[in-house]
């Protein structure tokens, strides 16, 4: 049986990648620097945010955009623009709970960054049983060692885990753990073709999806 259903959270169980893209260039524009191209930014998405933002803005302070960055995403955050999860993906994981599995969020954010999803009030209370992200993981996707502290904490063995992601190296950190992987590709911003296909289990085309192909797995 499987157990566990992992879930990545940009752009798997939220899309955010284009808004993403707007906040980080909000911040560089604060701090009177010109903006990134877009290409730039799927280039390295999925990477932590401030190891992409020298990709991305060569030069940029570092401190000074990690200063500026809270009260932004704070803001968006309060617009509604970002981290908005669809009622058919909420229905989702009720129905991979009602089913007797446990729902994981294991992301590379910052602590920070995911706090917001874990507060009683948010909508996934009740959904989840833990999240995992810079705060309490000692390592970072693509490598599988960003799998220990949920696998050791849960008790949980590789085995009856499942991953959904929607990028080659949550393929990548999943198979090095010995975790069947899900390959979400709503976002649009990978194909099946840049996944490395011994890592990939199973395709989806829209996170809902991820219910039957879990089934199936069984």
């Amino acid at each position: 049986m499987v157990r566990a259903v992992i879930i990545d959270v940009d752009d798997t169980l939220c899309m955010t990648e284009a808004a993403s893209f707007d906040l980080v260039n909000d911040v560089l524009a604060r701090m009177g620097r010109p903006p990134m191209d877009r290409t730039v930014h799927r280039s390295t998405w999925g990477e932590v945010l401030l190891d992409a933002m020298p990709a991305r803005s060569p030069g940029v302070d570092l401190a000074r955009f990690a200063e500026l960055f809270p009260p932004a995403h704070q803001e968006y955050l309060a617009a509604g623009k970002l981290d908005v999860i669809p009622p058919e993906n909420l229905a989702a994981l009720d129905e991979l709970v009602a089913a007797g599995r446990k729902v994981l969020l294991l992301t590379s954010r910052a602590e920070a960054e995911i706090a917001h999803m874990l507060a009683p009030d948010h909508v996934l209370n009740g959904r989840i049983s833990a999240a995992y992200h810079q705060g309490n993981t000692r390592f970072r996707k693509p490598d599988p060692r960003a799998f220990d502290e949920l696998l050791t904490e849960t008790g949980l063995t590789p085995g009856e885990c499942v991953y959904v992601g929607d990028s080659p190296g949550d393929a990548v950190a999943a198979g090095g753990a010995g975790i069947r992987f899900i390959a979400c590709l709503q976002s649009g911003v990978r194909r099946l073709e840049d996944f490395d296909p011994r890592f990939v289990t199973a395709v989806v085309d829209v996170f809902p999806e991820v219910t039957t192909a879990v089934a199936r797995l069984e």
